[in-house]
């Protein structure tokens, strides 16, 4: 009779092996950055700020109206607690835009989550940079961004706006940027599991 070794089945190990060396030659061939996925990732971070800010202003609009705050009242109070509570959903908002981004791009990709995921954050930069130049020789009008009403913006006052705009850009790039490796990260991870299928492991 045919003995079978003690240990993992010689199939499963057999299986366990394809299914490593497939990998490794379909991610030496296929990974890295895909600037292509990611740059449909941005565009999937984009829109879902624009409708997730909408969102919360439309709530933020009905909330103070039914509160009776006016205008005035709700920019005296931006750098107080209702600030700070903007500003954290706002950082929820980005958040969880670039992880859709991020998902998006890792799920076109196949491989290389974290690329992927910095791939768009990449694109958001670039993108922002190319805006802000042409803005500055062409006029405001060009301000594409900033034109975008569902844009997320954080109110601040003239006297805080030097010290308050950096710390919101470098807060603004850390929460894009970890949301997009995460999404990126979770993106692939949907074919690990069709390649623990199909190779069998």
């Amino acid at each position: 009779m045919h003995e079978v070794p003690e240990g993992s089945p010689p199939a499963r190990d057999d299986a366990r092996s394809l299914h490593d060396d497939v990998h490794r030659r379909e991610k030496a061939e296929f990974g890295g950055f895909k600037f292509g996925s990611a740059f449909f990732g941005w565009l999937t971070a984009m829109g879902t700020t624009v409708l997730l800010t909408a969102l919360v202003t439309a709530i933020g609009a009905a909330v103070g109206a039914n509160s009776g705050t006016t205008p005035e009242e709700a920019a005296d109070s931006a750098m107080g607690p209702l600030g700070i509570v903007a500003i954290v959903v706002i950082a929820v908002v980005l958040l969880v835009s670039y992880f859709a981004g991020g998902y998006v791009a890792g799920r076109m990709a196949r491989f290389s989550g974290a690329k992927q995921g910095i791939a768009v954050w990449i694109w958001a930069i670039v993108v922002a940079i190319v805006v802000a130049i042409v803005s500055a020789i062409a006029g405001a009008q060009w301000d594409i961004l900033g034109n975008l009403q569902g844009f997320p913006r954080i109110p601040v006052t003239p006297e805080t706006a030097t010290t308050t705009g950096i710390l919101t850009a470098v807060g603004a790039a850390v929460v894009t940027l970890v949301g997009a490796v995460l999404g990126g990260l979770a993106g692939m991870r949907y074919h690990r599991k069709v390649d623990r299928v199909g190779l069998g492991r």
